[in-house]
């Protein structure tokens, strides 16, 4: 297949990747395959069912590599699900009685696109491996090779998607500020709530580099300067069982003894529980266009806070959420290497007519190659298995007891 034009979109939540990847995809082409056009559609979906894209020009191309040096994506995203025409319309992405499917297909026939290269998570690339099914069907063959991003890192099969490592260091310095506030009131309490679904991975290594960063500094305990009140006390996430009145008693003893408790906490933690609860009450639940329950409508960090401060006994408590101080960051140097060796391969494929999301498959010996559509999920749990998370639970003194569900 001769590949003429492609063409870009970044879809879902920011990570902080997408506006390296867009530069690094530009920057491929201009070098091994310079002839093809490249056009990048505004805000993901939402742009190409309103037909609003702009070409990369040779300045663009010149400057690709300033994309590197930003979080953020250029060319903008949204959350729209192409099969969920109601949403659509309700919108005005598309009239009544279209199908979004249809009318994404014939602006990507009408732009001459032979490309397509999505940057998002699992529902922006099974999103768009509907789309190629759906052209394939009408007779249109379209190559669509995707990236993955998302702070969670919690795409299956995928080892590490792009983004999730700057994320765990921006929350984990975001931490470190929060955290500083434990002396701003006797008996406080401080929930570092860490924003995804599935945000297990995210939160379990947001605790480990912001106990690194602990490791480098100098304390001086004798006027209370001292590491245990800086510490992490708690981890809570949606892989691990949680006695609530087990926790507390173990947190009510360090509180007792330090004046103080951090509780790092994954926004999916006791999400169950809550919508159980909120819906037992006759209370609605909001959800987004892929049938999510919106996180930050129910609000996990207050309801844990509310939880523990009374069997803590907190006098001040304290929800702080990372997720949009971290999600829009710069790459840092793990992921530029990742997200340079992530679009040099989608390069490849997409010039050879190979379509898929680019990925180490866990399933294929970790190999860093084009994963076939169908095999692309979301909400892959975190491994507490791991001998890192392990050793980090048993320094704080928390048990480890996996979830059951």
């Amino acid at each position: 297949m001769s590949v003429r034009r492609v063409a870009l979109l970044t879809a879902g939540g920011f990570a902080p990747c997408l506006s390296s990847a867009v530069g690094g995809l530009i920057e491929r082409y201009t070098e091994i395959a310079p002839d093809v056009e490249i056009i990048a559609y505004q805000h993901g979906y939402h742009g190409l069912l309103l037909g609003e894209s702009v070409t990369i020009t040779p300045e663009v191309r010149a400057k690709a590599g300033v994309l590197h040096r930003f979080g953020g994506s250029p060319i903008g995203n949204s959350r729209v699900k192409l099969t969920n025409a109601a949403d659509c319309v309700k919108r005005g992405l598309v009239a009544e009685g279209e199908d979004p499917l249809k009318v994404a297909a014939e602006r990507l026939k009408a732009d001459g696109v032979d490309v397509l290269h999505t940057i998002g998570g699992d529902d922006t690339n099974t999103t768009a491996a509907d789309l190629a099914a759906y052209l394939h069907e009408n007779d249109y063959e379209l190559t669509v090779v995707g990236l993955p991003k998302t702070i969670d890192n919690d795409v299956v099969p995928i080892r590490q998607s792009l983004g999730a490592w700057t994320a765990a260091e921006e929350a984990a310095g975001f931490a470190a500020n929060i955290i500083g506030e434990h002396r701003s009131g006797p008996r406080m309490l401080i929930v570092h709530e860490v924003m995804g679904r599935h945000c297990g991975w995210l939160t379990a290594a947001a605790a480990s580099e912001y106990r690194k960063w602990l490791d480098q500094q100098e304390w001086v305990p004798g006027i209370g300067l001292s590491r245990e009140r800086w510490d992490v006390h708690a981890v809570f996430l949606p892989e691990l069982a949680l006695d609530i009145d087990a926790e507390a008693a173990r947190l009510r003893t360090i509180m007792d003894e330090q004046g103080n408790v951090n509780i790092f906490l994954s926004e999916g933690a006791g999400m169950h529980e809550i919508v159980e609860q909120l819906e037992a009450a006759g209370e609605t639940v909001q959800r987004d266009p892929f049938g999510h329950v919106k996180l930050d409508t129910i609000n996990p960090g207050q309801w844990f806070a509310k939880q523990f401060a009374e069997k803590l006994g907190a006098e001040k408590v304290m929800v702080q959420k990372s997720g949009y101080y971290s999600r829009a960051a710069a790459a840092n140097a793990e992921d530029l290497r990742l997200i340079k060796s992530m679009t040099d391969l989608a390069v490849e494929c997409a010039l050879r007519g190979e379509s898929g999301v680019i990925g180490h498959d866990e399933e294929n010996g970790d190999r860093l190659r084009a994963i076939e559509f169908p095999r692309i999920a979301g909400g892959k749990a975190f491994d507490v298995t791991q001998g890192w998370f392990g050793e980090l639970l048993a320094d704080i003194g928390q048990p480890l007891v996996r979830a059951n569900h």
